[in-house]
């Protein structure tokens, strides 16, 4: 099927899709658990910050709903740098641990990326260590960014075969634009990624069959931007209040205009979030896997859930 044959959109309810993902999750989380490697995913917390108490009672609910122990570890907002890499490395050195996540923001003291470099790259879980991004390029692609690997199963979920898809990705950071613009060429997919520097933006999303956005600006695409059929992954996420001052929570696509000509959509909220922490939780599970197989176990390998899509398969 392409993107043009089906005209009236979808959603692309996230709850759903994070639902079947989980219980992919349990049923691996189950044979770890016989095996004597029961999953134990770190939440790195410091200072104190509102949204991360959110980000955090989130992953917590969904750890605890699918069998992994979650344990929160609060340090203070004044700790230094070399202080908080001995904390990780104490961390890495801990066989009861077997997932490491860094919560953020952190203090501006705090160089995120050389904490994140910090964690071995058999606990980074979060798939953000300079080796689980490398890995990607050589499209080693079962534990990466979040984020990103949630923002591509989902335009999975539409059925559409990606090998030779047209995508445009609208962002470029480290940790969701360019990884999906690796994670899409490892299937085949012709990529454009565009940036605050691009020239005619609409001229290439109305191109694509499937369109990401991830750059925080809410309401940037607009429906004459969408090929007619196209898939629409809205990333973004974004607080706006209207004249009452009543606050909602938005995406970075104008959600009514786009999906008069999508062929399927993400809706935020409920779209790429569920789905990215239930990508968290399948990849706390790879990670504690490669763990029990690198140190020696005697499961057989192909008892695994390797892959998201492999419970029902890509789409």
């Amino acid at each position: 099927m392409t993107a043009d044959e089906n005209l009236k959109h979808k959603d692309l309810d996230g709850k759903r899709i994070a639902a079947d993902m989980n219980a992919a999750s349990n049923d691996d989380v189950e044979r770890l658990k016989e095996g004597g490697w029961a999953p134990r995913l770190i939440s790195v917390v410091i200072g104190d910050v509102d949204a991360v108490e959110i980000y955090v009672r989130n992953q917590k609910r969904a750890a605890e709903k699918i069998g992994i122990a979650f344990d929160e570890r609060d340090f203070p907002a004044d700790i230094t740098e070399p202080e908080m890499i001995a904390a990780i490395q104490a961390m890495n050195a801990d066989p009861r641990v077997t997932g490491i996540i860094i919560q953020r923001p952190v203090p501006e003291q705090i160089n995120v990326k050389r904490l994140q470099s910090a964690i071995h790259p058999l606990k980074d879980v979060e798939g953000l260590h300079p080796a689980s991004i490398g890995n990607i390029v050589y499209n080693e692609i079962e534990l990466g960014p979040c984020t990103a690997m949630a923002s591509v199963h989902m335009l999975r979920k539409t059925g559409l075969s990606l090998s030779g898809l047209e995508v445009v990705v609208v962002g470029h950071s480290e940790i969701v634009g360019k990884p999906i613009a690796f994670l899409l060429m490892a299937e085949g997919a012709t990529v454009t990624v565009c940036h605050h520097m691009t020239r005619n933006l609409a001229v290439h999303c109305r191109q694509a069959d499937a369109v990401f956005v991830a750059v925080g600006k809410p309401g940037l695409v607009t429906g004459n931007m969408i090929k007619p059929g196209a898939a629409v992954i809205d990333i973004g996420i974004n607080r706006i209040e209207d004249a009452a001052g009543n606050g909602r929570t938005v995406g970075d696509c104008d959600y009514e205009s786009c999906s008069d000509v999508a062929g399927w959509i993400t809706p935020v909220p409920g779209g790429v979030g569920p789905v990215t922490v239930a990508m968290l939780m399948h990849n706390t599970v790879t990670a504690a896997k490669r763990q029990m197989e690198f140190y020696g176990n005697t499961f057989a390998a192909d008892a695994w859930t390797t892959s998201p899509d492999q419970n029902g398969g890509r789409g």
